[in-house]
């Protein structure tokens, strides 16, 4: 609003003034404005964004917004110059009726961070509403015999403005006989009358027509105006009187119906029917009033038929006549002012803005949650409200405003407690008896990355037999994230590294989802007993969090390798070797040997030999030793021996099923003195080997016995040890360790060059000398073991041991 420069004193006090009001203002955080009704679309009202402090080019990314609990269409802002102008049409009597003060109130909110404005806007009245009579004509009957300055009641006229411009002024068109009496009061609207001042004759002027001009105060000034029509009777010369001009009655807005309001009384000097007296309300009571009471015709009490409500009209203006019987009728008017007295009634209401949902669990404390307003109908006392939460929540009310409140944080959150509250806001006004209102905001908490991926124990220990299928599900791990969605949504990988020459990822490999680890080629016992390797699980939260798990993969011994036979000397023709035996021999005389080593380890290890029998059952006068491989005479040897002896040596290992290897040894018989002295033959037919083994003498098989005692005591503690766990099932099959203890001949000679390959995390493949180890019965439940973590921790932990 722009003022005019004028020198002198009086500028300088307009000037002070202004400055005390804007100080004023922003002392109390609220923002004033005012707009004349009826204003074109487009009128400027103010810069709301520079009064409230806000740069233009945040406007829109800080979600910039303006609302209103009346109609929000009234007003808007150009987002682009923060202006805030006329939107639709504004008709202040409309919006506000009768009252002196109309503003409409504003709520501008912005976010980042939330912020709340208040402004208020004036609705200035302009005088666009003339005055306007109830009706074009009004009738009235006057009796000739009544005496100079009588007055006769005239209804006035309304005006729907408000001050000036509601103010009326009321001319009569001149007249010898009448004139215009206006009665003015504080309270009341002005009561019009027409004064006699000259002595009516019915026979000289029967009728009487005059003009009453009603004129606002406005500028430019508007007008209303009504026929009077005065038609003289004769007779019946006197009005009903009432006792009281005006009468006054304060009722409680709880009041029930049928409540006597008051009793009018009226009185007429006639006598007879023209002094009997009747009361109705006049004709220009409005309909509230008509809803609301009703009045007794005959006895003149008002009662209260309707319900009365402060907050909607807290004072009743009643018009009330009183006419006689006389014909024609005489009447007269008094006005009942009904105040309602406001009890506590209304309870407050509440309405909630919300605006920083879900609330993330690592949100600073005094972040603002929602915005709460209260509004309570009452008025004084009745009207005040407190507000309060429910206990045991970490949030809390900051007064922003009279009756305007932020949900704020007041302590940390953590979704992994609490995922979701429900704030109960109560608002209690402060009435006798107190009337309350609630409100619920429900608060869920929005997850964030703060717990990592969690497996049930750091490592697990599995078994899997050798030769499994490529591909073959061998264990399954899984990890349990406390946080939500992405944040939980957990997915595996191998912590690559190298196996001896290899990669890890060329032996294992994990589903990124299902947590199940594969084994991608057929495991070797004889190449590789133990697999140490790690599993990672990450969550999908930004930034990921992740934890490790140690898999220790155990690879069980399947009887796979047949026995290989070990050539004791140079080779023959085809295969076969001659040996020469002399027929003098004697029985148990060791005429050869074979010698054979198994790759396997345990019972599939373990070879025994026999002789194949011959085709005609013939008894041979050769065997072989069980465990030994020695082929000694059965007896002295004769004539009747064939020369040449065939002899089939089976080679067995001990493996379900077991394995056979076939050993061919040709045998000579010669007369004494014509066997020469050369070292057995002995024909591989399951493959050659390239080691080749040499006769030891009695002090080294003493030597070995010895040591193979000592080793096997040592092996049956450690066992001992071992099979106090239980045992562990892998996928590939059922586990069941077996204590193998063969003659120190059959299996020592091969254990003394057997030797094992053990592969972790910790470095570089290891090779022990292992002399027994656990076989495998075969078994259809071959999928069951690793399933169940918890069971292979067991045997983990006692392999540790």
């Amino acid at each position: 609003m722009l003022f005019p420069r004028r020198g002198g004193k009086g500028a300088r006090r307009l000037l002070l003034s202004l400055l005390l009001l804007v100080a004023w203002e922003a002392g109390s955080g609220q923002v004033h404005y005012s707009v004349p009704e009826e204003a074109k679309h487009g009128t400027f009202v103010g810069r709301i964004a520079q009064d409230l402090g806000l740069e233009l080019a945040e406007l829109v990314p800080r979600l910039f917004r303006v609302t209103s609990k009346d109609r929000g269409d009234l007003l808007e802002v150009n987002l682009q110059n923060g202006i805030l102008f006329v939107n639709s049409r504004i008709d202040r009597e409309e919006l506000c009726g009768r009252s002196l003060e109309c503003s409409i109130h504003l709520e501008v909110i912005v976010e980042r961070p939330p912020q709340v404005f208040h402004v208020e806007v004036e609705v200035k009245d302009i005088n666009d509403n003339p005055p306007v009579f109830r009706e074009r004509e009004q009738r009235l009957f006057i009796y000739e015999s009544r005496v100079l300055d009588s007055h006769f009641p005239v209804e006035g006229a309304a005006d729907a403005d408000v001050g000036t411009n509601a103010l009326l002024t009321y001319t009569l068109t001149p007249s010898d006989y009448f004139s215009l009496d206006v009665q003015a009061s504080d309270e009341l609207s002005k009561s019009l009358s027409l004064e006699l001042r000259k002595s009516l004759d019915r026979e000289e002027t029967p009728e009487h027509r005059l003009l009453l001009t009603a004129t606002d105060g406005g500028k430019p000034e508007l007008e209303g105006s009504v026929q009077l029509l005065i038609t003289v009777l004769d007779v019946n010369d006197n009005a009903p009187v009432f006792a009281q001009a005006v009468y006054r009655v304060h009722l409680l807005e709880t009041m029930a119906n049928g409540t006597l309001v008051v009793t009018l009384n009226a009185s007429d000097a006639d006598e007879g029917v023209n002094g009997e007296t009747v009361f109705f309300f006049g004709s220009d009571v409005p309909p509230n009033i008509k809803k609301n009471f009703k009045i007794d015709s005959s006895s003149g009490e008002i009662r209260l038929i309707g319900r009365l409500d402060y907050e909607e009209t807290k004072s009743y203006e009643i018009q009330v006549k009183a006419v006689d019987k006389g014909s024609p009728p005489m009447s007269n008017h008094c006005k009942v002012l009904v105040k309602v007295v406001d009890v506590n009634d209304n309870a407050p209401e509440l309405a909630v803005t919300s605006l920083s949902l879900p609330v993330r669990e690592d949100a600073p404390l005094s972040t603002v949650i929602a915005f709460i307003s209260v509004f309570d109908r009452d008025s004084g006392a009745n009207g005040q409200v407190i507000c309060s939460l429910t206990s045991h929540v970490p949030f809390k009310l900051v007064s922003t405003f009279k009756n305007y409140y932020s949900l704020v944080l007041d302590s940390a959150l953590d979704r992994e407690s609490v995922s979701d509250y429900t704030v109960v806001v109560t608002a209690q006004d402060g009435g006798s008896p107190s009337l309350s209102a609630t409100a619920s905001v429900p608060v869920q908490v929005a997850d964030v990355n703060d717990n990592a991926p969690a497996f049930a124990q750091p490592e697990y220990t599995v078994f899997v037999k050798e030769n499994n299928p490529p591909g073959c599900h061998i264990f399954t791990v899984s990890a349990r994230d406390a946080d939500a969605q992405e944040n939980a949504l957990v997915s595996y990988s191998l912590v690559e590294r190298r196996v001896g020459e290899r990669a890890l990822s060329s032996y294992m490999s994990v589903h990124a989802e299902s947590g199940k680890v594969y084994a991608l080629q057929p495991l070797d016992h004889e190449e590789l007993e133990l697999l140490q390797f790690q599993v990672s699980a990450r969550d999908a939260g930004v930034p990921p969090l992740g934890s490790n798990v140690t898999l220790h993969v155990f690879v069980l011994d399947e009887n796979d390798n047949a026995p290989a036979l070990l050539p004791s000397g140079a080779g023959g023709v085809d295969g076969a070797v001659s040996q020469l035996v002399s027929r003098s021999v004697g029985a148990g005389h060791v005429v050869a040997k074979v010698r054979a080593v198994d790759a396997d380890s345990g019972y599939n290890a373990w070879l025994s030999y026999e002789l194949q029998p011959s085709a005609g059952g013939a008894r041979s006068p050769f065997r072989v030793g069980l465990y030994t491989g020695e082929i000694s005479t059965t007896r002295a040897l004769d004539e009747a021996d064939a020369q040449r002896q065939r002899l089939l040596v089976l080679v067995k290992d001990h493996g379900e099923p077991a394995l056979v290897s076939t050993a061919t040894v040709l045998l000579s018989l010669v007369d004494n003195g014509q066997a020469p002295k050369t070292p057995s033959q002995v024909s591989v037919g399951a493959g050659s080997v390239e080691t080749t083994l040499v006769d030891v003498n009695v002090y080294l098989i003493i030597a070995i016995c010895a040591v193979s005692s000592l080793l096997v005591l040592t092996l049956l503690l450690y066992t001992a040890l071992r099979c106090s766990a239980l045992p562990t099932q892998g996928v590939c099959g059922p586990v069941k360790p077996t204590l193998v203890c063969p003659s120190a001949v059959g299996s020592w000679s091969y254990s003394q060059q057997r030797r094992q390959r053990v592969c972790s995390g910790e470095g570089p493949p290891k090779t022990d000398l292992m002399a027994f180890s656990p076989s495998l019965p075969s078994g259809p439940n071959v999928s069951e073991g690793n399933e169940h973590p918890e069971k292979n921790s067991d045997l983990s932990s006692n392999d540790k041991e």
